[in-house]
């Protein structure tokens, strides 16, 4: 079974409401125990209502992360965010003066993230998990969806695109030309089910780059990728476009 060398995507107790079951320092001990090179501490994003990093909390978390990285030498320690995609500027839920805390950025849709017209953005949640749940969209979600996606590619300086086309459809294509451009990172995401094996291959015939996460809300699950490495050998894609597989 193929592993990954690295897993930046993963969640702590600093991901709000029971999220994240584990703490920063259990992540990087089981990264640790995996024989990783790499951990990255990758809470939600402070917009998200559910599970987002409080904002006031971002510099204790990357006091932590600091404080372990002379304890444990034999692996480079991280601190992301997986920020939320919601805002029709473009803009993520991390304010600018908060960005100079991340190593990295990780950007992704989710339910529960309020940005600049909360009306609007419930109204668009709801559109989404119900059209979703059945099976359909329509049209003009499906546009809205792509351009927000597209805008927050192009307006930020993104490593990776958490999950793209889960829970909300897209125009994959776009995307993926869009990451392109940027040269950010499609996610093949162990936990969920994007990128499907499909969509992998629609999106190697850009010249983009993929990323596998394991997504752990759990210690146990950090390092895992047994799902994603699944879909990417069903897609026929060259392994050797993943970057840390």
């Amino acid at each position: 079974m193929e592993q990954i060398k690295w897993d930046i995507h993963t969640h702590t107790i600093y991901s709000r409401n029971h999220h994240g079951k584990g703490t920063i320092e259990e992540n990087v001990q089981a990264a640790v125990k995996m024989g990783l090179t790499k951990i990255g501490i990758s809470d939600h994003g402070p917009g998200h209502k559910g599970y987002g990093l409080l904002r006031k909390k971002i510099p204790e978390v990357r006091r932590i992360i600091d404080e372990l990285k002379p304890k444990y030498p034999e692996i480079e320690i991280l601190m992301g965010v997986e920020a939320n995609v919601i805002n029709r500027s473009g803009a993520l839920d991390v304010r600018p003066e908060e960005w100079p805390y991340f190593d990295y950025v990780i950007a992704g849709y989710h339910y529960g993230a309020i940005g600049e017209a909360p009306v609007r953005d419930l109204a668009l949640h709801g559109q989404n998990w119900v059209l979703n749940k059945f099976g359909t969209t329509t049209r003009a979600l499906k546009r809205y969806n792509t351009d927000l996606m597209v805008r927050a590619v192009m307006e930020n300086d993104i490593y990776a695109l958490a999950h793209p086309g889960d829970k909300q459809q897209i125009y994959i294509e776009e995307v993926a030309k869009a990451c392109e451009e940027k040269g950010v990172l499609m996610e093949i995401n162990n936990s969920h089910p994007f990128l499907t094996a499909k969509t992998i291959a629609v999106c190697a015939e850009y010249n983009v780059g993929f990323i596998i996460g394991s997504d752990a809300h759990s210690p146990h699950r950090v390092g895992h990728c047994e799902n994603a490495v699944a879909r990417l050998k069903e897609s026929g894609v060259d392994p050797s476009r993943v970057v840390n597989l």
